[in-house]
């Protein structure tokens, strides 16, 4: 495939935002096996060690190490966070230390109190007092907009999973563009956008929409600062492999830091980056073992994702769920699979770093995809049991071939589209109501 890499040339792109088309022309499909992966390296075995006492740590203090109770998340809340610095291939956690949780509010300030409280923390009163008094949350924002029955068939149980504890959306930005674009390209596309939105009219529409747009580009512009704070320049392109894996991941911390949604997925990253890696290995700048560290050591970063929760939340879904969910192969809408070496890296991980359920490694699964990574996908799932599967063939024609998975099912376009998380009805005590006459037998009051 001939490479037309993009270039940056003084603020000029040739095309627009358009991920997809850089990863259409310059990816390289790779139908071979597994025979090139390598193992860890001593800097990654070192790491992960640290990570397996820092969680033999969480699990014997009851399920959380620390939590954040006095400063509010936000992208620039904290000051940088290391396992090792000197170790790391790609740097940042949510708060200044990991395995420290952070206070998330915006959501909701009850269940940020209750998700410390439940394992021996307080949320700093002057806190509570501000998101109880001067600050409007989420929560309460969707129990404004609650009916009467609605608040009933919450409050019996006929329905569950409701936004208002803990369904903020499945969301995936494309986390791509930080380090395909930079971030101050990023910003100059806003600002055309707000330039060109409420030109001769300012209905409800489009008052909203000038105001959300102000507040992506004041986001981003955080987002230059949380770079900062890690010694990265990121309001230019990614140069390198190492480059675009850390941009990238501090496009989705800054998205981490701030949102505490149901499902903070990851999107489609893997071919995209491997353009960069493929790039710096046929220049000589790194060797496959230094490739294959600098993705452990970005897979590493994805499994350490940790949020302040209540414990209903974690029994409901088993466990301590994040849904990082990373989409994996496919087939593009010209029938050519988008597997890369990447593929097979992000997968065996699994071996260098061990199985582990986060991030949510999903296959997105063909007929067609080469028979090397169809054999090999089918060896891990063996080996691990820690691979999902969605079919491509059945959603690429209704999402095109650069969607991802949200949660652990959830087709969007990459960047394109959000949703708003649904609720699920209790049919069994649904239908417990009809047989009594709608009247509830554990407290005996009419619904």
């Amino acid at each position: 495939m001939t490479e037309q890499w993009y270039e940056f040339t003084g603020g000029n792109w040739e095309n627009e935002v358009d991920v997809r088309d850089f990863i259409l022309k310059n990816y390289r499909l790779y139908e071979g096996d597994d025979s090139f992966l390598v193992g860890p390296t001593n800097a990654t075995t070192k790491l992960w060690d640290q990570v397996m006492d820092l969680t033999k740590q969480e699990r014997e203090n009851g399920g959380v190490l620390d939590m954040d109770t006095k400063i509010v998340s936000t992208i620039t809340s904290h000051d940088p966070g290391y396992l090792n610095k000197d170790l790391e291939k790609v740097v940042g956690f949510q708060t200044d230390k990991p395995f420290k949780r952070g206070l998330q509010p915006f959501g909701g300030i009850r269940m940020a109190e209750v998700a410390a409280e439940s394992y021996g923390f307080k949320v700093d009163e002057e806190i509570s007092h501000i998101f109880t008094e001067y600050r409007k949350t989420h929560n309460q924002g969707v129990f404004d907009a609650y009916t009467a029955e609605m608040r009933a068939a919450r409050k019996s149980g006929v329905i569950t999973g409701l936004p208002d504890a803990y369904g903020r959306g499945r969301i995936i930005g494309d986390y791509r563009r930080v380090a395909l674009y930079g971030v101050d390209y990023l910003i100059s596309q806003k600002k055309q956008d707000l330039n060109n939105t409420g030109l001769r009219t300012m209905s409800d529409d489009i008052i909203r929409l000038r105001e959300e747009i102000n507040e992506q580009i004041r986001a981003l512009q955080e987002l230059k600062v949380l770079g900062e704070k890690h010694g990265f320049d990121i309001s230019k392109p990614a140069k390198t492999a190492q480059e675009a894996f850390q941009w990238l991941y501090l496009g989705y911390l800054a998205a981490i830091k701030e949102q505490n949604g149901a499902a903070m997925s990851l999107g489609r990253t893997s071919t995209f980056l491997d353009i960069y890696v493929e790039r710096d290995l046929r220049n000589g700048v790194i060797t496959e073992e230094e490739a294959q560290e600098i993705v452990d050591h970005f897979i590493m970063k994805l499994r350490l994702v940790k949020f302040a929760r209540t414990p209903d939340y974690n029994d409901l879904f088993s466990g301590d769920p994040t849904w990082v969910t990373e989409s994996i192969g496919g087939i593009s809408e010209d029938g050519i699979p988008l597997v890369t070496k990447n593929s097979f890296r992000f997968l065996h991980t699994l071996d260098n770093l061990g199985p582990a359920p986060e991030p949510n490694l999903t296959v997105l699964w063909s007929t067609e995809l080469p028979s090397g990574f169809k054999k090999f996908c089918a060896k891990m799932s063996i080996k691990t049991s820690a691979i999902q599967y969605e079919n491509d063939d059945v959603m690429r024609p209704k999402w095109g071939d650069d969607y991802a998975i949200a949660c652990c099912v959830s087709a969007m376009r990459v960047g394109k589209q959000m949703q708003f998380f649904g609720a699920r009805a209790n049919l069994a005590k649904t239908l417990l109501y009809a047989i009594n006459g709608g009247v509830d037998r554990k407290n005996q009051k009419h619904k």
